[in-house]
């Protein structure tokens, strides 16, 4: 009998000391990069270029909405920006006019200057009149009061202009403003166009019909990802004392017995999944119950291109290989 119990004892602690190094987990799923794609322009369904459970490619056309609504607002946009091209050229010319009516206006009070000298020299004489005298000093003022007003309406006129009447007129404002319009017509004409962000297999796409109004930010309807796919385990938090980032991973698919994958730790999530919970648990009573939480894991998957098809949503049991081996140190109480 004492025999016995040294036997079972040694195995015991062979057992103990060769375990520990495996951690098995049935919390997990398989999870796949998913979106509801949607556009940000409004319009009527003009045809739908999928089917449901279709594969498509980074780019492939989902779904086109009527674009006659947006070609029109494009035209409208160029015309413009023809318009304010334009404008903005005859501003530049009138601009220039306008210094030359200065000029004209400049030499006509020159000489209107000249008159009233000789006209003044004159009465001083008594060879002229107050009157011829008192015209020509009008003339004077009024030529000045006119070069003035043209001085403003040129200042006004480059001021519309920016400050500077050589700036070619694709650099001006209001030709940069129009241009803008014309870049944001015809994005919204490209996005009547929607297209696979990525590689994936689209779903629900019966809720889609052409001939529907379909109100921007909408979601059409939804496409997995093909490729970016991985496992979420949810070990006990007692249970990953040993795992680190890259550790390797073998598991198994309960869709497909007897198929075994592998893959590696690709991230362990720094908080329990109670704390993103909407109503995480608040133990600041004295009554509670301590719960062992779960931390998450996201396991990569090595992928082969004969491998059978993984969905998302599908059941897993993961087994991760920490590498730890237990010592009998470890009886001992630190």
């Amino acid at each position: 009998m004492l025999g016995g119990i040294i036997i079972v004892a040694a195995a015991s602690l062979g057992l103990w000391l060769n375990g520990g190094r495996y951690v098995a987990i049935d919390n997990a799923y398989i999870r796949a990069a998913k979106m509801s794609v949607s556009t940000d322009v409004s319009g009527i369904v003009q045809e739908v270029a999928v089917q449901e459970g279709m594969r498509v490619r980074k780019g492939d056309v989902l779904l086109r909405l009527n674009p006659a609504q947006f070609q029109n607002a494009l035209d409208g946009a160029r015309a413009n920006l023809a318009q304010v091209g334009l404008t903005l050229d005859a501003m530049k010319h009138d601009y220039r006019r306008m210094l030359r009516d200065i000029e004209v206006r400049q030499a006509q009070m020159a000489n209107n200057q000249a008159t009233l000298d000789r006209t003044s020299k004159l009465v001083v004489t008594g060879a002229g009149t107050q009157a011829n005298h008192d015209a020509a000093r009008f003339a004077v003022q009024a030529d000045q009061a006119a070069v003035e007003a043209l001085r403003t309406q040129a200042d006004v006129q480059l001021a519309k202009l920016g400050g500077n009447a050589e700036v070619p007129v694709e650099e001006m404002p209001q030709y940069q403003q129009a241009k803008a319009q014309v870049a944001e017509a015809m994005r919204q004409l490209d996005h009547t166009v929607l297209r696979a962000p990525f590689d994936g297999v689209v779903t629900m796409v019966d809720s889609v019909q052409p001939g529907m109004y379909l109100a921007s930010a909408t979601a059409a309807f939804g496409i997995i990802s093909s490729e970016r796919v991985w496992i979420d385990a949810n070990p006990k938090e007692s249970d990953i004392t040993h795992v680190k980032v890259g550790n390797p991973v073998t598991f198994t698919v309960d869709t497909y017995p007897g198929k075994r994958w592998k893959g590696s730790v690709c991230s362990i999530s720094p908080s329990s999944g109670a704390e993103f919970a909407i109503l995480p648990p608040q133990n600041s009573s004295g009554n509670w119950v301590k719960v062992v939480q779960r931390i998450p894991v996201r396991v990569c998957i090595e992928r082969k291109p004969d491998d059978p098809e993984l969905r998302s949503g599908m059941s897993t049991i993961v087994e991760i290989d920490t590498g730890h081996q237990r010592s009998w140190r470890d009886l001992i109480p630190q």
